[in-house]
C-alpha cells in the first residue's frame, strides 16, 4: 500500500540521513545567501520518491481536477495518514521536501490549481509541480498586528496597465531560497471598498525590480536556512493588472481557500511530531534507571504516558473529521472552517506539551544536538502563531460555535425548567 510504500521509504531514505541533511545546511549557510537552496540529499531523494510513487500526494482529488492537473490522488483525509508520517522526520518537512509537499510551497499550488487562470497556472503551478522552482506567501507586515486580516496594508495602486506595491513585509518564508521565483502577495487595492473587499492578492515574480529581501528572522536564533522567514521591502515593485488572483477585492476569499489546507497541513506534521517524541521518550525511560528502578516503571510516568496517548489520538480524530469535512463540504462551509480553526488551536500546542515532556525526560539531552527534540520543540512553539495565532483560532471557533448553537443546534432552546412557584415549600408564618 502507499502508506507501507511511505514508512519503508522514511526508514531506509530519511531517517538515517537526518545527520546528512543538517550538515549539509550549514555547508550552504557557511556559503552565504547566493547558495540557499535545498540541499544535495533533497534533490536526490526528490527522484527516489517520484519513482516511488510519493510525489504530489498533497493535491486532493478535487483541486488536481479543477487544475486539469495530476496530484497525487488523495483525498484530504487519506493524505493526512501520509502527511503525519512524513511529519515524523526531523526536520518536520524533510521528507516533505523530498515528496514535494512542503510549505508554503502546497498552500500556493493549491491557490493556483483552483484560482489560477491556465496561462498563470502554466507559468507557475506546473514548475511547482515539478519543483523546478519555489514560492513565497506574502501576508505578514511588521507595521500592523496581522493576525486581524484587515489590518494587512501594503500599498498596491493601479498606473496605468499595472500594480505599483509600496511597504514592507516579513515572516515571509521560503523567500530566501534562490529558487523561489513567485510570490502571492495580499495587500490593499480598494482602501474605499467595504472591509472585506479593499484586499487582493497578486502574483509577484521575485526578480521584479524593486524587491529588497532584507535580513532572515530568526527563530530562537535559526536562520532556518535555506528557506528562511523574510523581511522583504518593496519599493515601486510593477506587475501586470492580469496579475492578480480571481479579480480585485478578492484577498478574503482566496486567504480562506488557502489556509485551510495549509494550516491542515502543518498539524498533520505536528501529529507525526507528536508521535516520534512519545516514542522517542517511552526508549529512553526503558533504558534508565534511577532510584532503583526503570523510569518507565514509575508511576508518574506511566500515567504521563497515557495521558499523551490520549492527546494524540483525541488532536488526531478532531484532524480527521476537519479533513473528512473539507473533502465532503469543502472549507468554506461553516462548521468545516469551525474545526479547521479548533485543530490549528488545539494540536500545536498538544505537540509542544507533548514534546516538552519527552525533553524532561532525557534530561540536558532533551535541549541538545543529540535527539530531535530541540528542533521539534522550535517548530510546535513557532505554529503557535505561524497561520494565525492560538488566540485568532480560539476566537474563530469560538464565535462560529456561537453562531451555530443559535441557529442550529436542536438543543440550544431547551434552556431552564419552569417551575410552579405558587406552592411554597413553606408558608412564612
Amino acid at each position: 500500500t502507499l502508506k507501507e510504500t511511505l514508512w519503508e521509504f522514511m526508514k531506509v531514505d530519511i531517517y538515517p540521513n537526518e545527520p546528512l541533511f543538517f550538515k549539509e545546511i550549514e555547508e550552504i549557510r557557511q556559503k552565504g545567501p547566493a547558495h540557499w537552496k535545498q540541499p544535495p540529499i533533497v534533490f536526490k531523494l526528490r527522484e527516489k520518491a517520484k519513482a516511488l510513487g510519493l510525489w504530489n500526494l498533497f493535491l486532493p482529488v478535487d483541486s488536481a481536477l479543477a487544475a486539469g492537473r495530476q496530484g497525487g490522488g488523495l483525498t484530504n483525509l487519506q493524505y493526512a495518514d501520509c502527511c503525519e508520517i512524513m511529519g515524523t522526520a526531523n526536520h518536520a518537512e524533510f521528507a516533505a521536501e523530498c515528496c514535494n509537499c512542503s510549505s508554503p510551497d502546497t498552500g500556493n499550488m493549491e491557490v493556483l490549481a483552483r484560482v489560477g487562470t491556465e496561462e498563470q497556472k502554466r507559468m507557475w503551478l506546473e514548475p511547482l509541480l515539478d519543483a523546478r522552482i519555489r514560492s513565497c506567501y506574502a501576508m505578514t507586515e511588521p507595521a500592523v498586528a496581522s493576525s486581524d486580516a484587515g489590518n494587512i496594508s501594503i500599498d498596491i495602486r493601479k498606473d496605468g496597465e499595472e500594480w505599483v506595491i509600496n511597504g514592507r513585509k516579513h515572516w515571509i518564508t521560503g523567500a530566501a531560497n534562490v529558487d523561489c521565483k513567485i510570490m502571492i502577495l495580499m495587500g490593499k487595492t480598494s482602501p474605499g471598498a467595504k472591509a472585506y473587499r479593499q484586499q487582493s492578492q497578486i502574483l509577484v515574480p521575485l526578480e521584479t525590480p524593486g524587491i529588497t529581501l532584507v535580513r532572515p528572522m530568526m527563530v530562537f536564533g535559526d536562520d532556518d536556512c535555506p528557506k528562511g522567514h523574510m523581511e522583504i521591502l518593496f519599493e515601486d515593485v510593477r506587475v501586470p493588472l492580469s496579475n492578480v488572483l480571481m479579480g480585485e477585492g478578492r484577498g478574503f476569499e482566496i486567504a480562506q481557500l488557502r489556509l485551510g489546507p495549509g494550516r491542515i497541513h502543518h498539524c498533520m506534521r505536528m501529529i507525526g511530531q507528536a508521535e516520534r517524541a512519545l516514542s522517542l521518550m517511552c526508549h529512553r525511560a526503558d533504558s534508565r534507571i534511577a532510584f532503583g528502578e526503570k523510569l518507565s516503571s514509575m508511576g508518574s510516568f506511566v500515567q504521563q504516558v497515557a495521558e499523551i496517548r490520549a492527546e494524540i489520538d483525541q488532536s488526531r480524530l478532531l484532524l480527521r473529521e476537519a479533513a473528512d469535512r473539507m473533502d465532503k463540504l469543502g472549507n468554506r462551509d461553516a462548521y468545516t472552517r469551525k474545526l479547521l480553526s479548533l485543530v490549528k488551536a488545539v494540536v500545536p500546542s498538544m505537540a509542544q506539551r507533548v514534546i516538552d515532556r519527552a525533553m524532561q525526560v532525557h534530561g540536558g539531552l532533551g535541549i541538545s544536538q543529540d535527539t530531535f527534540l530541540s528542533t521539534a520543540f522550535a517548530g510546535a512553539r513557532c505554529l503557535r502563531w505561524a497561520d494565525g495565532p492560538d488566540e485568532v483560532h480560539w476566537r474563530t471557533g469560538g464565535k462560529l460555535e456561537l453562531s451555530y448553537q443559535r441557529k442550529e443546534s436542536p438543543l440550544y432552546s431547551l434552556g431552564l425548567y419552569q417551575h410552579d412557584r405558587s406552592k411554597p415549600f413553606r408558608a412564612k408564618l
